[in-house]
């Protein structure tokens, strides 16, 4: 089992009182429901990644993280994120979490439009325009889907992305 690098957990919920109860309710049913097409997708593969290929997994907030040994950054599936495991770089492991979070907040606005306003584009603006952005000086997160995602993971994680850690 790959060992897993944590800068820093997500803040667990906060105890359950029938406020946060409902909460975690309505989270949960609308994810299973109006988001079903890419969570569906996302059980798939963390059953796959944690049960076949026993690859470590941790709870982050709502999602659960799935550490993988893959060249690429972080994959975000609705409930389920998978990211690269032991990654040398512990900023770049931090800040990861806290954006594919967002994408987990973006699936559950758009539920089966994920694909289309957000997995579609930024697989594309991923594997297609490095160069272009390399060239252009231009940012992972310029465009609207990443840099939205960098939004809402830090306010849904209550944690701030951060240049601090080596």
């Amino acid at each position: 089992m790959a060992k897993v690098d944590i800068t820093q957990k997500a803040p667990d919920k906060a105890p359950q009182t029938p406020k946060n109860k409902l909460k975690d309710i309505l989270f949960y049913s609308i994810q299973w429901t109006w988001g079903l097409p890419v969570n569906i997708v996302g059980l798939i593969a963390f059953l796959f990644c944690t049960k076949v290929r026993k690859r470590s997994w941790q709870r982050f907030g709502y999602a659960r993280i799935v550490y993988v040994p893959w060249n690429s950054g972080g994959l975000s599936l609705g409930l389920f994120i998978f990211m690269k495991a032991n990654h040398r770089n512990k900023k770049w492991t931090y800040n990861t979490r806290i954006h594919e979070y967002g994408h987990t907040w973006q699936c559950l606005l758009l539920g089966p439009l994920y694909y289309l306003v957000i997995a579609i584009p930024s697989a594309v603006w991923c594997n297609f325009f490095e160069g272009y952005r390399r060239k252009n000086n231009l940012s992972y997160y310029k465009l609207y889907c990443e840099k939205w995602a960098n939004v809402w993971g830090q306010k849904f994680s209550k944690m701030s992305m951060t240049d601090d850690i080596k």
